[in-house]
């Protein structure tokens, strides 16, 4: 079988960290690469492997291409300190690396939210490359919708990469907060100008998208959360390139 190399970047991981260690504690070897955790991350790390580096945050995109250039071992599995690789996701990736029929695999993320595993609402099932040769593939796509990019064949996998996502609606929407700023800032970067017809209509757009084409009905009141909040998270980046594109103008 071929052997893998898991890695994983963390920042104040504490409450999450060690299930998702637990999950890949079978893989050959586990790469963590940390930008500063001033909590029980690292320690808890150590625990499970001596490859722990800190590198301070550089994006996400380039802390994970770090990570996969500190691994020693040509097949990466790359995962989130908030999720948890499955039994079943596991067994195939062991069977998968027996005889490898693809440059790199697909696998299907569940998502916990709130109270309940959310099965549509455009989040499930949420294909993501995570196991990949790192001579075909690296990631790449920018700092806010990072992606595995790969130069070959990619099949899929069945068992679930479980999410955990966010512990309350006060972590969401701090992290849309987050998410809104880096989104403006990548706009603005590229040359991108505000319309307020973006504004107005795509959230919208969004959020019939999310609730009614997506299912998130079926979803039950947390499909409707995630609704709204998709919609408003689109209103928000775009106000935030209106308001740099004001600041710009200004300074200009």
């Amino acid at each position: 079988m071929q052997k893998l190399s898991v890695t994983i970047i963390t920042l104040n991981e504490e409450q999450n960290i060690l299930d998702a260690l637990e999950s890949v504690k079978w893989a050959d070897e586990i790469v963590v690469v940390d930008s500063g955790s001033t909590d029980k991350t690292v320690e808890i790390c150590k625990e499970y492997t001596d490859k722990v580096f800190y590198n301070p945050w550089p994006g996400y995109m380039a802390q994970k291409n770090l990570a996969i250039d500190k691994a020693s071992h040509t097949w990466i599995l790359s995962i989130d300190a908030d999720e948890r690789v499955t039994p079943l996701l596991a067994s195939e990736i062991q069977e998968a690396l027996k005889e490898p029929k693809a440059d790199a695999y697909a696998v299907p993320r569940h998502v916990f939210y709130v109270d309940r595993w959310i099965d549509h609402s455009g989040w499930y099932p949420d294909y993501k490359i995570r196991l990949f040769r790192r001579d075909k593939a690296e990631w790449g796509g920018g700092n806010l919708h990072e992606t595995i990019v790969v130069n070959g064949d990619v099949k899929y996998l069945k068992g679930d990469l479980l999410h955990y996502t966010f512990r309350d609606l006060a972590h969401h929407v701090n992290t849309l907060n987050n998410f809104t700023s880096v989104a403006a800032r990548e706009y603005a970067e590229t040359g991108k100008r505000f319309r307020l017809t973006d504004m107005l209509f795509r959230p919208f757009f969004m959020f019939f998208k999310s609730y009614i084409l997506k299912q998130g009905f079926r979803d039950g009141l947390p499909g409707v959360i995630i609704s709204v909040t998709a919609g408003y998270h689109v209103f928000v980046k775009y106000a935030k390139l209106w308001e740099l594109s004001r600041t710009q103008r200004r300074d200009g």
